[in-house]
């Protein structure tokens, strides 16, 4: 079998994470830097955490119609399509539950247990509940509604990352990592992509995860064991079930999917662990080839999920 050379840089970005592959190691440089302006694009627009972004903005004028960026309209546009393509499973309107439940601030910036806090139980506004146009990039969200875009935001910016190094490279293909948030562009190493499906994206390399081989689209894991926290020495986590505004607590610790975008891969693992065992079937209808761990660790693999390679 050829092997194919690979250019790989490692970095961090958005609080997570980055990884770069090019299958033409020369043009690994002009590959990074037009990553990094994407991210950071993504990050100006999409930031919960920046008091400058567009989102922010958003959130701090309910009521007015506000102008966004093309980029920013895409980031809202993805957020939406994920609450119709999930029935409403993944919502961008759960901001307000997920700053209630303690991530309030970049998760690095998290204290590992702070004070006790309680969890409102009740109905997030839904996602009905900001009035976008797309045609003219404007929106509006009604009062008490505060928009997240984590289910889809660093999903987004790995697709339109790979795009653009590959655009700068000019051939060959380009893999982009952001905490785990996995998209191809171009055309795949001999052999296809390897990836590790591991529950933690940032752990080290470990021969005893699962590896599967990929040709294009993406691959994303949410996971509730990663981005975590305590408060009062309750156990607390990042995805929020929009129908009780609490984090998800059904049978899943970690889903991973495959599908024809990062964002498509990260809406339905987001999606799996809200749905708990309705998932299963979910997946199947939608032909989504998934990884999923229960509470256990027991590994349940759907949908024409790939082979593991050994």
């Amino acid at each position: 079998m050829t092997t194919t050379l690979l250019g790989i840089v490692d970095d961090r970005a958005l609080g997570t994470d980055m990884r770069v592959i090019v299958t033409r190691p020369d043009r690994l440089a002009e590959a990074k830097a037009a990553a990094d302006d994407v991210i950071k694009a993504i990050d100006a627009a999409a930031s919960r955490f920046r008091d400058d972004s567009e989102l922010s903005r958003i959130n701090r004028e309910p009521g007015r119609r506000i102008a966004v960026s093309p980029l920013m309209a895409r980031a809202l546009a993805a957020g939406l399509r994920g609450a119709r393509l999930t029935g409403g499973a993944v919502d961008p309107t759960v901001g307000s539950a997920v700053r209630l439940a303690g991530y309030d601030r970049d998760f690095a910036a998290i204290p590992a247990d702070g004070s006790p806090i309680t969890v409102s139980v009740t109905r997030v506004p839904g996602w009905r509940a900001i009035e976008f146009d797309e045609a003219d990039h404007t929106v509006c969200v009604m009062q008490g509604v505060e928009i997240d875009l984590g289910a889809t935001a660093k999903a987004l910016a790995s697709d339109l990352a790979a795009a653009a190094a590959l655009q700068a490279v000019g051939s060959g293909g380009v893999l982009v990592s952001l905490g785990g948030d996995i998209a191809l562009a171009g055309d795949a190493p001999a052999g296809g992509w390897a990836v590790q499906t591991s529950e933690d994206s940032g752990a080290p390399l470990d021969e005893s995860e699962e590896t599967i081989t990929i040709q294009s689209g993406g691959i994303a894991t949410s996971s509730i064991t990663v981005r975590r926290w305590s408060r009062g020495g309750v156990v607390l986590h990042h995805i929020i079930d929009p129908a009780t505004g609490a984090p998800a607590s059904g049978p899943w610790r970690t889903a991973s999917v495959v599908a024809g975008s990062c964002v498509d891969a990260n809406i339905a693992a987001t999606a799996a662990i809200v749905m708990g065992e309705a998932a299963i079937a979910w997946l199947a209808a939608n032909k989504l080839p998934a990884r999923l761990v229960d509470r256990d660790g027991i590994v349940h693999r759907l949908a024409g999920w790939p082979a593991p390679r050994h």
